[in-house]
């Protein structure tokens, strides 16, 4: 089992939770979270005064999924949210050990 955590921009939320449940994925946990990498922020004008803004709004995925689903999960994500400028987002991708559904007591797999 695999444990993928994607980093996007905000209005590729919809996009990518679409595109994924058509590829099978049941579950998803949505976190909206503030970063920057290599955009370094951007100025905004309020009221006639620049303000920096250094971290920027994301939204943090979090999807446990089978193994066997891991590399059409990220081509998945990858095209919807691809469009070629910095900010794009990431996809990190960590080994799963144990799952437990707390109602039912089921495990790995069949918690899935």
């Amino acid at each position: 089992m695999k444990f993928v955590t994607a980093i996007l921009r905000p209005h590729k939320l919809d996009s990518v939770r679409e595109a994924l449940s058509e590829v099978g994925v049941s579950g998803v946990t949505v976190t909206e979270v503030k970063g920057f990498g290599r955009q370094k922020g951007h100025t905004e004008l309020y009221r006639g005064t620049e303000y920096q803004i250094d971290f920027l709004p994301k939204i943090k995925l979090e999807i446990a999924i089978e193994a066997k689903k891991l590399d059409e999960v990220i081509e998945m994500i990858s095209s919807v949210t691809n469009s070629g400028k910095v900010g794009d987002g990431k996809i990190f991708v960590s080994n799963l050990d144990k799952v437990v559904r707390i109602r039912t007591g089921e495990t790995d797999k069949n918690a899935l």
